[in-house]
């Protein structure tokens, strides 16, 4: 048998604490949700700028490279074709 703690009151579902967005003011709310928004779109931004920016490099190391290293990467195997 499990014995009963009298000293704690019984929970109930309508003496929840209120939240901080239940304190704020619907102003304030309102600019943190646009200024959240806002953060958000900027960081997508820089993920988007830093991401054409390696497409860019990687682009302009693939126009400069050598003969050396364009005769390394070729699939083809020169004994093949030598008699």
């Amino acid at each position: 048998m499990k014995k009963r703690n009298k000293n704690k009151p019984a929970k109930r579902e309508n003496d929840q604490k209120p939240t901080l967005k239940d304190t704020l003011n619907a102003d304030l709310l309102t600019k943190l949700q646009e200024t959240k928004k806002g953060l958000v779109d900027q960081e997508h931004k820089r993920a988007e700028e830093l991401k054409a920016e390696k497409e860019r490099a990687r682009r302009l190391r693939e126009q400069n490279k050598s003969f050396e290293e364009l005769l390394e990467e070729s699939p083809m195997n020169w004994q093949d074709y030598k008699k």
